[in-house]
């Protein structure tokens, strides 16, 4: 088995690959201080129910991959992909003020939004320079780097917000101006240590959208779409994790910690397992990766303590860094390299309509029949994409 940390093939990774994925971990961090946070600051301090918290992180979540489909076809246009990732990071660092200076439930829906805008424009283009950058042998372990890095972000974020929630006894205003630095520190960091290569001139441009160059992604892009979308399907937003450790009597300034175990799983199982995926079948990998979601949704469902929530959140974690990166180097595999951009953009849009749906209806069901009824449909769903995942394994 591949040891986690191989020198031969982090050594063989372009510089560029190595700066976007400290690039990703300090815009984590600033996010992370905020969302952290968020779900208890709407429910406790601004009195938003459950299926609130779900319709803003679904209408949140989906905004990104709508914008991702046509920023990632203008990055193909132009033959260009790191001006675009500029704009969306930030857009994102602008919008973490807005966070502090809310006074009420519309100012946090409007940042929540624009910083999600942020996250469309450079998604695509950002995830198809890396396909770029990286050597083809190696990019499950460059999009496993990058995933881990920025989930290493992930992980600092909610524990610098329970360090200052407790040094600044849970002004939660404090804290989310405090996330404003990494933020501009990422927009410097792209712009002075990332070099984008060249390209080959794009002669005659034809829009990477119109039908004739859509029919270029084959069957095999299709199939990487179709479950995708099953996969967020049975994955909805991690602020029920954070609602669930809440009901439990988990104290407010301490509630990052169920997305610092997340996350930390997250991050350590990142890279290992994208470079496993260069070398071992996906959809074996993919089957693999349901059953921690699986047990997941399982122990959040028959939880009576708040300690089951952060074995929860660890399983949740393990879920996404088996998963989250194979996704990425399938669609960077199963794409044309001219289309790489549009490619992605089209995996983001139909994954992110897939989330909205996920959120709203893991809010109506936790709003009508309690949290173990919405954790008990995750789980149910997973069960039967795994199904789907080994008879479609089964024919290949």
């Amino acid at each position: 088995m591949l040891s986690p940390a191989d020198p031969s093939q982090a050594s063989r990774l372009p510089r560029s690959i190595w700066v976007l994925g400290f690039v990703s971990l300090l815009m984590d961090v600033s996010s992370e201080i905020i969302h952290s946070l968020l779900p208890i600051y709407l429910v406790s301090v601004l009195g938003a129910s459950a299926l609130a918290v779900g319709l803003i992180e679904g209408a949140a979540n989906a905004t990104a991959p709508m914008i991702k489909v046509f920023s990632g076809a203008l990055s193909d246009y132009l033959g260009k992909r790191k001006g675009l990732a500029i704009l969306g990071y930030g857009l994102s660092a602008l919008s973490k003020p807005v966070f502090a200076l809310a006074s009420g439930l519309g100012w946090i829906v409007t940042a929540r939004i624009v910083d999600r805008v942020g996250k469309g424009i450079r998604g695509a283009p950002r995830d198809a320079l890396i396909a770029d950058l990286a050597p083809p042998d190696l990019r499950g372990a460059a999009y496993g780097l990058r995933q881990s890095l920025d989930v290493a972000g992930a992980v600092a974020g909610p524990l610098l917000a329970i360090a200052l929630m407790l040094l600044w006894q849970n002004d939660f205003q404090a804290v989310f101006w405090a996330a404003v630095i990494p933020a501009v520190l990422t927009v410097e960091l792209l712009v002075f240590g990332v070099r984008e290569p060249a390209r080959t001139a794009p002669g005659q441009r034809t829009n990477p959208i119109q039908r004739a160059n859509l029919k270029r992604l084959n069957r095999a892009f299709w199939s990487i779409v179709a479950i995708g979308a099953l996969f967020t399907l049975a994955r909805f937003s991690e602020a029920f994790i954070l609602l669930r450790a809440e009901a439990l009597n988990l104290a407010p300034a301490w509630l990052p910690l169920v997305v610092v175990a997340l996350n930390l799983a997250f991050s350590l199982s990142a890279y290992p397992f994208g470079k496993l995926s260069d070398r071992v079948p996906a959809h074996s990998l993919l089957i693999i990766g349901l059953v921690p979601l699986i047990l997941a949704d399982a122990l959040l469902a028959t939880a009576n303590h708040w300690a089951w929530t952060l074995a929860a959140a660890l399983a949740w974690g393990l879920h996404m860094g088996i998963t989250q990166g194979l996704f990425a180097k399938l669609v960077a595999d199963t794409a044309p390299e001219a289309l790489r951009g549009t490619a992605f953009g089209v995996f983001n849009l139909v994954t992110g309509v897939t989330l909205f749906l996920a959120n709203a209806l893991a809010g109506l069901l936790w709003v009508w029949g309690g949290a173990a009824l919405t954790f008990q449909a995750g789980a149910a769903v997973g069960v039967v994409v795994m199904v789907l995942l080994w008879v479609r394994r089964g024919r290949d």
